[in-house]
């Protein structure tokens, strides 16, 4: 039986692409379907929401995920990596050595994890598991789902952080998986491993990966437009003094 992206929470944003907002953090993931392939956009906050994620994109694929992009090392993106048995991972370059087993990187996202609400135990048990990112992308890569889909995955940043991919889907309308580069739900967050001075520069190449007429999703909150996107960025660059 068929099942429609409507049935099981996410929401159709183009053909063979759709996203789901997590309670929570109110976190997207965003999930693109070829005829071999399926690509999952980030991965949850926890093995437990990883695996939801998981079993909801078998049942609208009609198999596993094949293909996971982690579009940035934040807890609330990356904790249910390890639900995705299988997957090749993708994450910009350099992001590898922040998940490595015993590394500072792991602790760090565990304790922000648990400083931000995550169940202690979950946390550990998220961190302990983390996967390798396999394929680090400098620059721009191309996954070819199957049957004419094509993603392109883009090291855009730094911005957010030192580690932000972009996911393009092209299509009518292309469809530009922003992570938390771009936030509608509340004001862009800038931790202690945000880059300011270079966020408005990375908002300009989502701008140009994905033209005016793209369907821009944010990390957190709802889908936006190129419009909103210019005006983000502006507004970043007031925030943190960067001449335009």
């Amino acid at each position: 039986m068929t099942v429609t992206w409507e049935e099981l929470g996410w929401e159709r944003l183009a053909d063979g692409v759709g996203r789901c907002r997590l309670p929570g953090w109110d976190c997207t993931a965003g999930l693109v379907l070829g005829a071999g392939g399926a690509l999952m956009v980030d991965a949850g906050s926890s093995l437990a929401e990883g695996a939801r994620l998981h079993e909801a994109a078998r049942r609208l694929a009609g198999h596993r995920v094949t293909h996971l992009a982690l579009t940035h090392p934040h807890f609330d993106h990356v904790f249910g990596a390890a639900a995705f048995e299988g997957a090749e991972v993708y994450g910009a370059a350099d992001t590898g050595a922040l998940f490595a087993p015993g590394g500072q990187g792991r602790e760090a996202l565990r304790a922000d994890a648990v400083a931000e609400g995550l169940d202690a135990r979950a946390a550990r048990e998220a961190a302990d598991a983390l996967v390798p990112v396999a394929h680090e992308v400098a620059g721009e890569r191309v996954l070819d789902l199957g049957g004419g889909t094509r993603v392109l995955l883009a090291d855009v940043g730094p911005g957010h952080t030192s580690h932000d991919l972009a996911v393009l889907v092209p299509g009518s309308p292309a469809v530009v998986l922003c992570g938390d580069l771009v936030e509608e739900s509340g004001e862009p967050q800038a931790g202690p491993d945000a880059v300011p001075s270079g966020w408005p520069a990375a908002l300009d190449r989502l701008l140009d990966l994905g033209g005016d007429d793209a369907l821009y999703v944010p990390g957190h909150g709802a889908v936006v437009d190129a419009a909103f996107v210019r005006a983000q960025r502006d507004a970043l660059a007031a925030r943190f003094g960067v001449s335009r």
